[in-house]
């Protein structure tokens, strides 16, 4: 008897924890909406997802500012690869080549001259 009286006690206790965890979940959630906190983590998320850099990524990773000239993108891209490939890691370089890449895209959405 006192064993039944027992499992019904933690069941009851397990369902109102259940609930009140749903219900804080749902405000959670209605506060995030509220303050555009849900919107930004998502757009990360997407982005991170589908692992494209972006062009601010990319001048961080290139170490570049935004009124750079294509010309000076090159040539920090040629130092940074070349100083990558003697005695850096693969990882590093490619993520050298990825950020040329988005930026050399940037520039040619941008009617900059981009020679290849």
């Amino acid at each position: 008897m006192a064993a039944k009286i027992l499992a019904n006690l933690i069941v009851m206790g397990s369902s109102v924890l259940a609930r009140a965890f749903v219900q804080a979940y749902r405000q959670a959630l209605a506060n995030a909406n509220k303050t555009g906190v849900a919107q930004e983590t998502l757009q990360n998320a997407i982005r991170r997802g589908s692992k494209v850099m972006t062009e601010q990524e990319a001048r961080q990773i290139l170490g570049l500012t935004e009124e750079t000239a294509w010309e000076d993108v090159l040539k920090k891209y040629d130092a940074l690869f070349e100083r990558n490939s003697t005695n850096g890691s693969f990882y590093l370089q490619s993520k050298v080549h990825r950020a040329k890449e988005c930026l050399e895209a940037a520039y040619r959405d941008k009617g900059q001259t981009t020679p290849s």
